[in-house]
Order: structure tokens, then C-alpha cells, then sequence
């Protein structure tokens, strides 16, 4: 019998949806603080934080996938990642209303993202995951981000693939 290839992965939640990545690009879960601000930065870019020494461009998720801002409450936290983008590592902190679990998803598990039948943005979904309680929606990082690399990588060091 072959052995497993399940992939682990972080769930969190914006507003009523699931969303899921990948375990190994998020260095370190965090309270939510306010961002240092950044004059004339895109409207999903917060501002900076430091961390351990680093200062780390912070993302309002909501806004970047179109929905409304975040609402800072008690379970608000801040996913770190290192997301690979080309040949670089890009240094992100995500806002997320609530950080539940790592997860495996098996790949027989993870499904297309759906085809409603028209053009809509959907190539940040890299798989959806049917649970008993709906879906989780794993985001694609490198392609959510690729368009945005260039304009963060100018406000945060970013450090190259080992």
C-alpha cells in the first residue's frame, strides 16, 4: 500500500467562510496588533509590523478578496507566512477574524475551483475541501500575491529560497 501524500494544512475564517493554507508557509500565528501605517499603499495593505526584528507587511485579507474590512474582535489574529513568489520569499502578515486548525487534506479531497459558468476571479483558489459543515477554500498564495509581490517586496525585506 502506497503511503499517505497528505498535505496539512491552516484553517481560518473570514466573516462565515473557511479558508485553508498550506502549514508550510506560515511561520508563526500572532494576536492582531494595529499596523504601522503606510502612506499610499494599495487598500488591503494595513501597514507594517515588527516581527522578531523583521518588519512584515500586514494584509487585510477581506479587502484583497473583495469583501468588507476586517473587524478587530478578541479572536482576530495574524497568520505570518513566507509565501514563494518566483525566486523569492515574500514575508506577509494575513488578518483573519479567527485561526481554528491544521488540517490534512488528502489530494482526492480537494476539488477545482467551481465553474459558475462566467469570468470571475477565482485563480487564488488553488482547491476547495467539502466538509460536513461546508467548505474550505485553500488559497493559491503565489498567484493571490504575484501581481502585489513587486509593490510589498518594496516595503519589507524579503530573503531569497534556501
Amino acid at each position: 500500500m502506497a503511503a499517505s501524500s497528505e498535505k496539512q494544512f491552516v484553517t481560518f475564517s473570514l466573516g462565515e467562510e473557511l479558508f485553508a493554507v498550506p502549514v508550510e508557509v506560515v511561520r508563526e500565528i500572532l494576536d492582531h496588533e494595529d499596523a504601522f501605517k503606510i502612506p499610499h499603499g494599495p487598500d488591503y495593505l494595513l501597514g507594517l509590523r515588527d516581527v522578531r526584528g523583521q518588519g512584515v507587511p500586514i494584509i487585510d485579507l477581506r479587502i484583497r478578496l473583495g469583501m468588507s474590512p476586517t473587524v478587530k474582535t478578541p479572536h482576530t489574529r495574524m497568520l505570518v507566512l513566507d509565501v514563494p513568489i518566483g525566486e523569492k520569499v515574500l514575508a506577509l502578515g494575513l488578518v483573519a477574524d479567527r485561526v481554528y486548525e491544521v488540517v490534512p487534506f488528502r489530494p482526492e479531497q480537494i476539488e477545482d475551483a467551481p465553474d459558475i459558468g462566467i469570468r470571475w476571479r477565482s485563480d487564488y483558489i488553488a482547491g476547495v475541501v467539502r466538509r460536513d459543515s461546508g467548505f474550505v477554500v485553500i488559497i493559491d498564495l503565489a498567484r493571490l500575491f504575484s501581481d502585489a509581490g513587486p509593490a510589498l517586496a518594496g516595503v519589507a525585506p524579503t530573503s531569497q529560497v534556501a
